[in-house]
């Protein structure tokens, strides 16, 4: 049900014209206290102004602020603004403006699409592409230059996998890069060869940077634009906060300078990357505490092993599919080690990718030896993915208070391919929600776009079905692993928000917090759970502005 249009009008052209509350009644609202258990309120008063929640409660409320400016929510269901807690804003404007490879069957599919593509973009000097996935392909293998060599062979094509873990690239890109038969692999990379020893044109993790060097960097005007379309887009979903994992110095200048015009879209919790030259002049001037909250900068992204349907995730065995492969250390032990005891000692918030077991003992391992016990309770360092975990480390993430930071819809992007990668055993440390919250973790929720879809209604779907879309497997993927779906709207709201320090101000709707809320057009929790994932917004509001309307 939507908002009748001439009151959707006076909503959108009342702002700033008067100081009164604003009440927004005759609503299925849910919420959450301090001891984060779920709330249902009729009413939400708030100020447009300050931008916070003034009171929320039952429709008698109302009587309090009869000077307010009444808005007739007529019955739909109002959630916290949902809070994705491991996005990349930037690839994703990109991505929404590149070849889209995803879900397509073949590789030969895969080639016409970028064709295609590249005829309707005869400007861009380079055919750049994403969400290639051989898992889907009847061939189950890694695609070859040979293919797109065929369709184009005069332009460089640079196709990034669906994880951002590989690219596929055709021999003009491969000259351009000066890629041989003779060229070694880089630390933590991988080029792919054949028989003769021939590049094929798939590139693993820190190999892909000898493509992507050579790349046109975009200009300011067109990251400007990029993240626009981000934020347009973020907010249709109903996507009101994101923690970008692992921006530029240059990226968050640049952010700091859209939240000087007011211009922030969404609110950002940026993760510098600790590949960043100008870390270490972040790390000596410390945190920036954002009174607003539109862009907190107190956290570092630390990149250690790579992604599992590419087998670059470091395992402590071998791949089942691979005899031989253990996956890669995109940061080597002794760096890992150096810039984890930086960004803690400068009393940042750690943030290591780690999805292999082996990565993510490494990981545990550092933050034990490296952070006393309060500078981890205080630093809520956070293993991002945590996807493979050995059973016996999932309890040192609660004793080390070290938060998973995890993406539901990868487990169902990666059931296809992770029993085959990981043999039966090792399943049981894998996607391991269930036992993770058990123990009382506190999971960050997320989706790792353009890795993934962006729509949070996946993620909370996937949680609570372990299934896809089409409602397989029957009973759910490793079912015993699910979430209720309290615990995982908390993982998009109070839970994602206590990952960036903001559990205060964000994720619950209680008086004093920001009035960040979205209205959609079904109540998520009396619908079949096989329907979460259709949920659409029919708005979304930030800081008590309205942004977005269907």
């Amino acid at each position: 049900m939507q908002l009748k249009p001439l009151l959707l009008l006076a909503t959108l052209t009342s702002f700033g014209l008067s100081a009164a509350p604003v009440v927004l009644k005759n609503i299925q609202g849910y919420g959450f206290d301090q001891q984060r258990q779920l709330v249902n309120f009729q009413t939400l008063v708030f100020d447009d102004e300050s931008g916070q929640v003034l009171a929320r409660g039952a429709a008698g409320i109302t009587a309090n602020y009869p000077k307010a400016r009444v808005i007739d929510g007529q019955g739909q269901t109002l959630l916290p603004g949902l809070i994705d807690g491991h996005g990349h804003l930037l690839g994703l404007g990109e991505y929404l403006k590149q070849a889209d490879l995803r879900g397509l069957s073949s590789e030969q599919a895969s080639a016409a699409q970028v064709a295609e593509f590249a005829r309707a973009n005869p400007e861009q000097q380079w055919v750049i592409g994403r969400g290639w996935n051989q898992v889907l392909w009847d061939s189950n293998a890694f695609p070859a230059k040979k293919t797109l060599d065929e369709l184009l062979p005069d332009k460089p094509v640079y196709l990034v996998r669906i994880d951002a873990h590989a690219a596929w690239v055709n021999s003009k890109a491969l000259a351009l890069a000066g890629i041989s038969k003779d060229t070694l692999d880089p630390p933590g990379g991988e080029i792919i060869r054949d028989a003769a020893g021939e590049p094929t044109g798939v590139l693993i993790d820190n190999a892909m940077y000898l493509v992507q060097q050579k790349i046109p960097a975009p200009s300011t005007d067109d990251k400007r634009a990029a993240l626009q379309t981000a934020f347009a887009h973020l907010q249709e979903l109903g996507i009101t906060a994101v923690h970008d994992a692992g921006v530029s110095s240059e990226l968050v200048a640049l952010y700091q300078q859209l939240q000087q015009e007011q211009a922030l879209g969404v609110r950002v919790y940026p993760m510098l990357s600790a590949k960043d030259p100008a870390l270490e002049q972040w790390l000596t001037n410390g945190i920036v505490d954002d009174p607003t909250d539109w862009l907190d900068i107190r956290s570092v992204k630390i990149y250690g092993d790579g992604a599992l349907g590419s087998r670059g995730a470091a395992l402590l065995a071998d791949y089942s599919d691979q005899a031989g492969q253990r996956g890669l250390l995109v940061t080597e032990p002794d760096a890992l080690t150096e810039i984890m005891r930086l960004t803690i000692n400068a009393g940042y918030q750690a943030n290591v990718h780690a999805i292999g077991d082996r990565a993510n003992r490494l990981v545990l391992d550092r933050f034990e030896l490296l952070a006393s016990a309060e500078q981890r309770a205080a630093g809520r360092h956070r293993i991002e993915h945590a996807q493979i975990v050995s059973p016996q480390d999932i309890p040192r993430f609660k004793a080390l208070h070290i938060l998973p930071s995890m993406q539901a819809v990868h487990a169902t992007s990666d059931m296809n391919m992770a029993g085959d990668r990981l043999g039966i055993a090792r399943l049981r440390g894998a996607y391991a929600w269930r036992t993770f919250a058990d123990q009382g973790s506190i999971i960050v929720g997320g989706s790792d776009f353009p890795v993934e879809l962006a729509n949070p209604f996946h993620g909370l779907h996937a949680s609570v079905t372990r299934q896809d879309q089409q409602n397989q497997p029957v009973g759910g993927w490793l079912p015993e692993q699910r979430l209720t779906l309290v615990e995982a709207l908390r993982s998009f709201t109070v839970d994602a928000a206590y990952g960036a320090f903001q559990e205060d101000k964000m994720g619950t709707l209680e008086p004093g917090s920001w009035a960040d809320f979205i209205l959609v057009d079904r109540d998520i929790f009396a619908i079949p759970a096989e329907q979460l994932w259709q949920t659409r917004t029919q708005q979304t509001w930030i800081h008590g502005q309205l942004r977005f309307s269907r």
